[in-house]
């Protein structure tokens, strides 16, 4: 079966051809060595192979068949940039020495790059990505030709024998023995350190003993009741990684549910496994994880304001947990308490959701292992695209992905808005492909249709908010007052620079004096991103564009152009002779932010050139009910600290395909002012800053 797949195999879409070296076969018909050139075509970006200068790669393959010892060996290794690049593979196929009837199966493989053009890293991820492929494809592959054969009628194949035996025992019939399924044995080589051992059981009796296996085999009742259905493999691997952990590690073991979520993380590769498992382990006892439950209390803060908690379970048995995220003041909980606690706010959810598992485990008779998250995204807006806010879950998710693997069953995203596709673009890479595969998506009501929650929750649960007749107890999130806000100092002191991390810039704005920043825009339909806090005064935003560029301020602290203050910067683009209408034109209508507010925004910008983003003093207006002035007016003028406001801003420019498709969701989120930011920011005035582009 596996020398079907020579000269070529339409399965695999990079192996191109392949031709003969060389061939030798020995007198007695037992050993066949066959060496063949392998072309391939490796799916590498088209610049990498110009600056190579090759469009097909080649690999040399060896594979000695030894009838006698019924053993394959297969050796490989590249002979295209030898000099730069060293590949190294190594297959085999042996007969298990206490059963004839199983086929065991080793890979090995080895990558060493010397230099490649600068482009060392790509290779690498290429020649990783090129290696996972084929691994994940053997099975699928031996196996076609396996059918292949059987279709053809040949379902045995007769062992081997001397050739004098071989004709005095023609007549006679050999014992019929099934051929043994084996794994694909991929043309190249290309992953460091790559080792998998797959034990592959084709006898009729499931239950015989594993290789590899030691003596206390899992007890059949024990893996049905806590585990689920493992393969004889699998349980092998579980046994194995866990005799080493009570050989080498002093620290405490794990339950077999536990080791068992890093194996199928890893695809119960042990090695890739036990690597992960000793990094989450050193990371447990240094954080102290395992009494987190009963040592740690969340803040006040936490318990009002997150709005998320445990509610029943599925369908399925797997314990639910609600996050309302669209009605939660992510930034508001950011700069309140800062990232640790979010992160260790998350890390108890995920403890206690390990609990219920088991709890849950021990009430439903069968291994519940993972739990489903049902996300509600009613009220998602810009504002949670907030960036030191996207920076703490990116975070977060990290974390979570290297220390929970395969606990996230099913992951639910209700009501999700335009704009959801943006904090998607932004997140989603961060996530592990096997935990994406989970997540099912509804926008607008979708969800209460076929195919909805009702496939996976019942109906007597439903959450309330959701059209359900269930109180959920869940907090309603709701923003965070301000007056819970960290300064900057106390974040600083706690070395978590989080808002206040290079990203983000202070600016003095004056009576007369406006601060501006200049943005060059070089393909039109980019958007312009800003977030500021004003955080004394009044100020008027604006946003201008000019074709030309404006002069560059003067260096002078005391000119017109650029003041320099302890409490920031100023800097000043427009030139006096300019008119507006003329020389550059006003693009968003003007919005006056009180102090204190948090505004958030976006603009798709129309055409190319140079947009100026500018942050003006905006005068008290005088009592509309008498011409005589207020008294807080009057005082106020005495003051000149008065004429001067301050604004930390943030601003940042996105390329229209790193959306990938979703400028639409910018164009309809009304710059990010929902009823949740509303409270906050008079920003209502400004619905076109993100409906300009039409």
């Amino acid at each position: 079966a596996y020398e079907r797949r020579f000269p070529t195999c339409p399965l695999i879409p990079m192996f191109v051809a392949s031709d003969t070296v060389n061939e030798y076969k020995s007198e007695d018909g037992a050993v066949h060595v066959i060496e063949r050139r392998c072309k391939l075509d490796i799916d590498a970006p088209r610049l990498l192979k110009k600056i190579a200068g090759v469009d097909y790669v080649y690999f040399v393959q060896k594979n000695s068949l030894n009838r006698r010892e019924r053993t394959l060996h297969i050796e490989a290794y590249n002979e295209t940039f030898s000099n730069r690049v060293i590949i190294n593979e190594h297959c085999s196929y042996t007969v298990h020495p206490d059963n004839e009837d199983w086929t065991c199966f080793e890979q090995s493989a080895s990558l060493d790059i010397k230099s490649f053009f600068g482009f060392e890293s790509t290779v690498e991820k290429i020649a990783m990505k090129q290696y996972t492929s084929n691994i994940k494809k053997g099975k699928e592959i031996i196996e076609y030709y396996l059918k292949q054969l059987e279709e053809e009628g040949i379902t045995f194949v007769p062992r081997w024998a001397p050739p004098v035996a071989c004709k005095s025992e023609s007549s006679t019939s050999h014992p019929r023995r099934p051929v043994s399924p084996a794994i694909n044995i991929p043309e190249s080589a290309t992953k460091e350190g790559l080792s998998n051992k797959e034990i592959l059981n084709t006898s009729s009796s499931p239950s015989e003993p594993t290789a590899g296996t030691p003596d206390d085999k899992l007890d059949a009742d024990y893996i049905k009741r806590y585990l689920g259905d493992l393969t004889p493999m699998q349980e092998s691997c579980l046994i194995r990684l866990r005799q080493w952990l009570q050989e080498t590690h002093k620290g405490k073991i794990p339950k077999d549910e536990h080791i068992l979520r890093f194996l199928r993380a890893r695809d119960f590769n042990i090695d890739k496994a036990r690597e992960i498992l000793c990094q989450s382990l050193t990371w447990r006892k240094q954080h102290q994880v395992d009494y987190i439950l009963d040592t740690w209390n969340p803040p006040q803060v936490l318990q009002d304001y997150y709005a998320g908690g445990w509610h029943h379970h599925d369908k399925d048995g797997r314990p639910l947990y609600v996050l309302r995220l669209g009605q939660m003041d992510t930034k508001g909980l950011v700069r309140a308490l800062g990232e640790e606690a979010l992160l260790r706010y998350v890390l108890s959810i995920n403890e206690e959701g390990l609990r219920r598992c088991e709890e849950n485990t021990k009430v439903f008779g069968r291994p519940i292992s993972s739990w489903t998250c049902l996300v509600d995204l009613e009220g998602l807006n810009m504002r949670h695209l907030w960036r030191p806010g996207v920076k703490a879950l990116l975070r977060i998710i990290e974390v979570v992905e290297a220390n929970y693997p395969e606990t996230l069953g099913r992951l639910l995203i209700l009501r999700a808005p335009r704009v959801f596709p943006v904090l998607w673009t932004l997140v989603s890479p961060f996530i592990d492909d096997n935990t994406r595969k989970k997540f099912l998506i509804y926008a607008g009501n979708d969800y209460q249709g076929p195919g909805g929650l009702l496939d996976y929750i019942d109906k007597e649960i439903i959450p309330d908010f959701l059209g359900g007749e269930c109180m959920c107890e869940v907090p309603e999130g709701g923003l965070v007052p301000k007056s819970l806000y960290r300064t900057a100092e106390e974040l600083e002191n706690e070395d978590i620079k989080l808002w206040t991390e290079t990203i983000y810039q202070s600016a003095s704005v004056f009576k007369g004096a406006p601060h501006e920043v200049l943005i060059q825009i070089v393909d039109a339909s980019s958007v312009i991103t800003w977030d500021f806090d004003v955080c004394k005064g009044d100020i008027v935003f604006n946003i201008f564009h000019s074709k030309r560029a404006p002069q560059p301020p003067k260096k002078d602290s005391l000119g017109a152009h650029s003041i320099t203050s302890p409490g920031g910067n100023n800097v000043q683009l427009i030139d006096k002779v300019w008119q507006l209408g003329r020389d550059y034109s006003m693009v968003e209508s003007p919005l006056i932010c009180k102090e204190g507010e948090s505004v958030q925004g976006s603009h798709v910008t129309r055409w190319p050139g140079f947009y100026i983003l500018q942050w003006k003093f905006h005068s008290m207006p005088a009592c509309a009910t008498t011409n005589l002035p207020r008294v807080d007016d009057v005082l106020a003028s005495l003051q000149v600290s008065s004429h001067k406001c301050k604004v930390m801003y943030y601003t940042e420019v996105i390329g229209s395909e790193d959306f990938r498709g979703s400028m639409t969701s910018l164009e309809s989120s009304h710059s990010g002012f929902s009823q949740l930011s509303a409270a906050t920011t008079s920003s209502s005035q400004s619905h076109s800053s993100s409906m300009i582009s039409r």
